[in-house]
């Protein structure tokens, strides 16, 4: 059994996006518990977190900047203020740690909706039908092609499809995908051809001669 490794970069790119889109939303989680334990306010805090959900790689090394110097400042507090350090009370502890998961709920949820819609859109199915295409899985490009159709009823879509019905020997369903392309408007001037091609196929010689 061999291994397929000639993974193209969209299919690459469908594989980390994911990843990365999950990995945002926990960063996110993280500096706003963070922000909260330095003592930033409330909306301070959601403005990091919300600016590394969206910008990780901009926000969050500022994020990082930024706790650094509030570090520096909390041991720069008078000697008074150091050896009577504020104790917050269970119920503010508690408070922020909810705040916490709520907000991480709500996040990784949105983008698991996001991720799910993203997925099932016609653009989606589109590439995964042309990376299918370029790798040989002829099967799997009909499939995508078709559930495309469920989505937008395209011309184009329906000639894409007929033609790998056609070279995949589904003769008859190709020829109903050519025929509803054309009365669709596709523009393609080889469409004729390829129906007559198909009706020849099919033993209808005199349709084929019409075409």
């Amino acid at each position: 059994m061999t291994l397929r490794l000639n993974i193209s970069a969209g299919e690459l790119f469908d594989l980390i996006r994911p990843a990365v889109l999950i990995c945002s939303a926990l960063l996110s989680t993280w500096v706003l518990t963070s922000a909260r334990q330095r003592l930033f306010p409330i909306y301070i805090s959601a403005a990091w977190a919300l600016g590394t959900l969206f910008f990780p790689l901009i926000i969050f090394p500022l994020y990082l900047i930024a706790q650094s110097i509030a570090k520096r400042r909390e041991r720069s507090l008078p000697n008074a203020l150091s050896k009577h350090p504020a104790d917050p009370s269970q119920s503010v502890v508690r408070w922020k740690s909810t705040v916490s998961l709520l907000y991480a709920a709500v996040v990784l949820s949105l983008t698991g909706l996001y991720l799910y819609r993203d997925y099932r859109s016609l653009d989606a199915h589109l590439a995964r039908a042309s990376q299918a295409k370029v790798t040989g899985e002829r099967s799997r490009t009909i499939n995508e092609y078709r559930a495309a159709l469920e989505i937008e009823d395209n011309p184009h879509t329906h000639k894409l499809l007929a033609i790998e019905l056609a070279e995949a020997g589904d003769w008859t369903e190709a020829l109903a995908q050519f025929r509803l392309a054309e009365r669709a408007g596709e523009p393609d001037d080889s469409i004729p051809f390829r129906i007559a091609t198909l009706l020849d196929a099919l033993n209808h010689r005199s349709e084929a001669v019409l075409e």
